[in-house]
């Protein structure tokens, strides 16, 4: 918490302890009048006093703690979702214009928002949940508007878009989302059983740099004995096979090669496997 306030430069309660001794810390915080809180955000606008900006912040940190416990539902720690908050209410204090006769909490519960939203946002879940301006006020309004735990109906889907000002689509898309629960890749093991986990059929033990090594030394070391092994057929033979067996597409027919060669079919296609015989004796004893 200190660290989201010290960016000031000026001395402020302690986050050291526990989280209720924080809150009782900065209920103690006397609140500002109209006329006090009008006098510092002019010291702090046109003479940059910080000890003005102190005042300022300290005399609404409750604000914050209070605004961040309602968000305490998505599963984040409550004092990292104040400080976050806390962040805000700096970013509303340097913004504050104490002359348009605004109360700092007014003008302040928006920026307090406005980080704790981003901060829910970014650490809900891994993959982002909700990134349009629709998706967003989806996100914060949903679970609060549901009567109930259960899915949404039609009827209910309709009316809850009616009252959002988005498309029941958006709605159903983002309650599935809701409801979708985040898995751990590799999670740990209980009682020494595996788990079925993102983990084991994700991973490619094929892409490991020692096997992509290994097989490209087996492919030069096969092609090296095919090209070997070609040399010593006859030229006959090595016309069959190349035609046969070694074009990327259209191989040759045995009537095509028994046209060319002026031989049976039949005849072509013993020259072929005996060729292939001697090929295959010759890349085996390599």
């Amino acid at each position: 918490m200190t660290n989201a306030l010290s960016a000031l430069n000026f001395p402020l309660p302690s986050a050291t302890g526990s989280l209720e001794s924080y809150i009782r810390a900065v209920s103690r915080f006397p609140l500002l009048t109209q006329e006090q809180e009008t006098d510092y955000g002019r010291r702090l606008k046109h003479h940059g006093d910080l000890d003005a900006a102190r005042q300022l912040i300290l005399s609404h940190l409750r604000v914050v703690v209070a605004i961040a416990r309602g968000y305490t539902g998505y599963g984040l720690p409550q004092a990292d979702l104040i400080q976050e908050g806390s962040i805000g209410l700096m970013k509303a204090v340097r913004n504050f214009d104490p002359e348009r006769g605004v109360r700092l909490v007014s003008f302040a519960v928006h920026w307090i928002r406005a980080e704790i939203h981003e901060f829910v946002l970014r650490n809900w879940r891994i993959v982002k949940i909700a990134t349009t301006k629709a998706q967003r006020k989806l996100f914060f309004n949903l679970r609060s508007l549901k009567k109930d735990l259960g899915p949404l109906d039609p009827a209910a889907t309709s009316e809850m878009a009616l009252r959002l000002g988005v498309k029941p689509e958006d709605v159903t898309e983002m309650e599935t989302r809701l409801g979708g629960q985040d898995v751990a890749l590799e999670p740990a093991h209980e009682d020494g059983e595996e788990s079925l986990s993102p983990i084991a059929y994700l991973s490619n033990a094929d892409a490991e740099p020692a096997r992509i090594f290994e097989a490209e030394q087996i492919g030069r070391t096969r092609a090296a004995d095919l090209e070997n092994a070609l040399v010593s057929l006859d030229p006959r033979s090595k016309r069959i096979i190349e035609a046969r067996w070694l074009r990327e597409k259209d191989h040759a027919t045995l009537h095509e090669l028994s046209a060319e060669l002026g031989v049976s079919a039949e005849r072509v296609r013993q020259i072929e496997q005996k060729a292939l015989k001697k090929m295959k004796g010759l890349m085996l004893a390599a």
